[in-house]
């Protein structure tokens, strides 16, 4: 299992835009299936950062996914979304193997 942690830097006052992209990827990571562990919004602290966690078998799995996301219409409008109302400023993926007992 490969979990992919996204670490994002919004724009503060278009954290409801930012909430609706992130509401809309939820159920696509799942279509293509991966697992998706949630978007955490700023409540305390900085106000500016956001992270979201999804899992998929493998990173093959994952990478057919961002391949396939390419091509989804509904990936494609999510992209969209994000780019019209520019709620994202910046992000950094990175790729985590979970340790369970």
């Amino acid at each position: 299992m490969i979990t992919c942690h996204l670490r994002y830097v919004i724009d503060p006052y278009k954290l409801a835009e930012f909430e609706a992209y992130g509401r809309l990827w939820i159920p696509l990571v799942e279509k293509f299936g991966g697992i998706h562990h949630g978007y955490f919004l700023p409540s305390e602290g900085a106000n500016n950062i956001a992270l979201a966690m999804f899992s998929f078998p493998s990173l093959a799995a994952y990478e057919d996914y961002r391949d396939r996301s390419k091509t989804d219409a509904e990936c494609i409008a999510a992209f969209k979304l994000a780019e019209d109302n520019r709620c994202i400023v910046s992000y950094e993926r990175t790729f985590l193997r979970p340790v369970f007992e």
